[in-house]
Formats: structure tokens, sequence, C-alpha cells
């Protein structure tokens, strides 16, 4: 099968934005792409680099509910072109609003939405004035394309949420992401990518925001990695393109994250996601009390003497 990572960059015109994305999908499509993914709030300016209360608009009214506009728009694409599609745009429920990835199947179908876990704050990401943390936990998909799983930017830092996409037996995890120049050392983004996909035996697939916004200048370098941590594809730092990657999703069983890390794990030695925390107890920690006893009392002994 054969991915697309849409990275563009994108028109001051709302209207223009989300056209281009729809475009996009078209394009992928006509080169054969089976899924099409793209960066973090795909069809929009990346609200969080100014704080919320420094907003003249209520971020509930950059929002906008699933389902809606957006979605169905993006359905109908999916549909006609036959192919999977997952994107991410701030939603809004009520009185909350998300940092959420639709994911829509290659028959127009909205198959759920996956909520951004982890929400950072520091600066020109002031993100905790925007979202508020996902509630839907780590779902994946069965897509027409495989099992799809979503880490939204952020998460893809957490090891206990990739690793319940992986006991989900998510072949490709998309990662729409929103990572600036310099924001990491380099190669970190290959890297954290390429271990992820190691560990757990799936496609890593981050499709990363490209081009000046105001202060903050966003990388590309979009790529996907296959489960033995390789690089099988890479976009140009700071151009615009659709990269396509072709992958074997037979790859994941044959994995070793498939054939060993994951079978050999000890889930009744974990608590809270992790591996207990107590500390551990020598098993000759008695044996060693009573020799350092022992021996005290022959230095004491020969003191005396």
């Amino acid at each position: 099968m054969d991915i697309a990572l849409a990275q563009q960059f994108l028109p001051d015109n709302s209207h223009e934005a989300f056209q281009q994305g729809l475009n996009a999908i078209k394009d992928a499509a006509n080169a054969g792409a089976d899924l099409v993914i793209f960066p973090e709030l795909s069809f929009s300016p990346f609200y969080p680099q100014i704080p919320a209360e420094e907003r003249d608009e209520d971020v509930l009214d950059l929002a906008e509910p699933i389902p809606g506009p957006t979605t169905e728009s993006v359905a109908d694409m999916a549909e006609q072109f036959g192919v999977v599609v997952v994107f991410n745009m701030l939603e809004r429920d009520g009185d909350r609003t998300y940092d959420t990835s639709p994911v829509i199947d290659a028959d127009g179908t909205l198959l759920g939405c996956t909520r951004m876990m982890h929400v950072t704050e520091y600066e020109h990401f002031h993100e905790q004035g925007y979202y508020t943390p996902g509630d839907t936990g780590a779902p994946v998909y069965d897509t027409a394309v495989g099992r799809v799983g979503v880490a939204i930017c952020y998460d893809r830092h957490y090891p206990e949420y990739l690793r319940a996409l992986a006991l989900q037996d998510a072949e490709i995890v998309a990662v729409p992401q929103a990572g600036t120049m310099g924001e990491w050392p380099d190669g970190m983004y290959e890297s954290e990518l390429r271990v992820a996909s190691f560990q757990h035996g799936f496609f890593g697939a981050m499709a990363n925001r490209v081009g000046r916004e105001n202060n903050l200048l966003f990388e590309g370098s979009s790529l996907v990695t296959d489960p033995s941590g390789r690089v099988v594809a890479q976009a140009p730092s700071g151009q615009a393109i659709i990269l396509m990657a072709s992958i074997d999703l037979d790859k994941c069983t044959e994995a070793p994250a498939r054939k060993l890390f994951l079978q050999h794990r000890r889930p009744d030695q974990y608590e809270d996601g992790a591996v207990a925390l107590a500390r551990s107890t020598p098993a000759n920690q008695e044996v060693l009390a009573g020799g350092a006893s022992e021996e005290g009392s022959e230095m004491e002994e020969a003191e005396e003497t």
C-alpha cells in the first residue's frame, strides 16, 4: 500500500487553505495513495502560538463540531477517491475544545476521532489555553488499509501512549505534527519515530507543518518509518511536497517487537502502565545482614582482647 503525507504551505485565507487540503487528497489519490495523512491543525493557522487570552475572538469561535462541514467535505473526497484520510482540527464539543484527528475510511465513513491526551505549555506553544486534555484514550481503527492509530503531536513523546496502540495491533501510527526548526536536537524527529516503530512493531507516519507562520518556522521533514526502525521515506526541510511511501504491512508481523518484545512483556509486574515502582529486596539480604553482624561481633571481640 502507499501512504501520502501532505506537507504544504498554508495560505492565509482559510477557504483557500481548506481547498488546498481537499486538492491534496485528490492529488495523492491520483498518485496512487491509499492513505493520506495531514499535519496538526491541517487546514488552519497554528492558533496556539498566540496565548488564548490575547485573542480578540473566543477559542470556541475558532473551533468546529464533529461531524461538521469540515469532516463532511473531507469524507466526500475520501469516498470519491477511495482513500483513507487522517487529518487534524480544533474541535468544539459543548463549551470545550480539543485537538482532534478524525479518521475517515475509504468509503467516506467517519470511523471515529482521537483527541490529543497530553497538552503542553511553553513559549509559542500555549496549548493549554486551547485544548482540553483528550478523553478518547488511544483508539485503533479498522480501516480499508489496515489497523490505524493516531498519536497527535505531543502524545508521541509518551511511550505508554504508543504502547497502548501497539497492544491493539496498530499497523500504522499516524502522527499529525507541528514541529519547528531547532525545537529539538538535530535528528530527534527521526530518532524518536524510528525507536517507536522498532519498539512497537508498527509503521510510523509523521506529517509535519512547514513554512513561516508569524514567530514560528515549521520544519517539514515529514517521514515514514518501518517496524525495523528504518526511515523509508522523508520529505525535505522547508519545502512543500506530498511525500509518497510504499509500505508492506506484512513487515509488522515479522518485526522484532511482534516476535519478541511484546510477547515477552510482564504485565503481572506492571502498575499504572509502567514497571512497578517499589524498591526491590535482594534475595540474600538476610544473609548479608547476618554476615555483617558476625563480622561486627568478631571485630568487637578483637578490640576487647
